[in-house]
């Protein structure tokens, strides 16, 4: 008897096939969208301040890129390494390449301007200052 794997077909139903893909994918934390992964982060609040803890083991500061776009901090990584080898009669030749990418919401409680970083030991420590939250505004009717 010949074994025939049975296929889902999502045409039929698509939201039960998005939910399915929603619940497959939930504990798929280290994927991110493209050729990319999504590194490892702690994301640490104090009193003054947010802390967000990034391992980056084996990049070099250069390799590392942080923006903000509209209200989003996106931290980038990226690193390609070649290794050649020639001796006697063989030659050797590997390479590497890996990219890493990971997108965090700010609140409005976030000091854009003043943000630090520092990159150690393979951590990258993003320092982001809160502010003192605005108050809610009245607005008169007339």
């Amino acid at each position: 008897m010949k074994y025939v794997p049975v296929r889902k077909r999502s045409g039929y139903f698509p939201m039960l096939s998005a939910f399915d893909q929603f619940f497959n994918n939930f504990f798929d934390e280290d994927k991110a969208d493209g050729n990319e992964s999504a590194m490892a982060i702690d994301l640490i609040e104090n009193e003054k301040d947010y802390q967000i803890k990034a391992d980056l083991p084996g990049f070099n500061k250069k390799d590392i890129s942080i923006s903000i776009d509209k209200n989003s901090l996106i931290i980038e990584a990226n690193r390609e390494e070649k290794k050649e080898k020639k001796e006697n009669s063989y030659y050797r030749c590997e390479r590497y390449s890996g990219n890493y990418r990971r997108s965090i919401s700010l609140t409005e409680e976030c000091d854009a301007d003043s943000i630090k970083a520092d990159y150690k030991n393979g951590v990258l420590t993003i320092t982001i200052p809160k502010t003192k939250p605005s108050p809610a505004k009245k607005i008169a009717i007339t």
